[in-house]
């Protein structure tokens, strides 16, 4: 089991209750995509440990109560509290248009308005405020927001990206 193939889905914020039911907070866009979840990985000491859930019931567009197989107590419960969850990428909803996973476009070429190819997708920056796309281009790194304003097209099909990079920026990095 690879890390690299599961993303980060949320975090156990708290127990409910005495018979060891949970808080989880969902970081997702719709939390009605995960209602009939019937199993989570959670992080503890670095290993992703596979947990079946017996009941999801969604409190608010950001969180849900769940009660996990073989926790039975508000002590078992306790001891997950503040641990992260993740789901296999297999689980992603899917994306169209000009929405996409970073995961999904590595390798992508971007293709800008004014400057042609200017290489291929190598990795992301994620910031609070701003993710960058970071483009290998002639052993050159060229560093793009990732912004709906720049990003003119996402083709799938020919795994490229197309860019309208604001006036200068390329030309700082060639």
């Amino acid at each position: 089991m690879n890390r690299d193939d599961f993303y980060y889905l949320g975090k156990i914020k708290k127990t409910s209750g005495y018979k060891g039911n949970l808080v989880f907070f969902f970081d997702v866009d719709d939390i009605s995509y995960y209602k009939e979840l019937e199993a989570v990985f959670v992080k503890i000491n670095e290993e992703l440990i596979p947990f079946a859930i017996n009941s999801l019931q969604i409190k608010d567009n950001k969180s849900a109560f769940v009660k996990l197989e073989d926790i039975d107590s508000e002590d078992q419960a306790a001891v997950l509290t503040g641990q992260e969850l993740y789901l296999p990428l297999s689980f992603l909803p899917p994306l169209s248009g000009n929405k996409f996973y970073y995961h999904e476009v590595i390798g992508f070429d971007v293709v800008d308005i004014t400057n042609g190819n200017i290489g291929k997708i190598e990795s992301f920056i994620e910031q609070a405020a701003q993710a960058l796309f970071i483009i290998k281009y002639n052993e050159k790194e060229i560093l793009i927001p990732v912004a709906d304003n720049i990003i003119k097209k996402v083709d799938r099909t020919n795994r490229i990206i197309e860019i309208e990079a604001p006036d200068g920026l390329i030309d700082i990095y060639l």
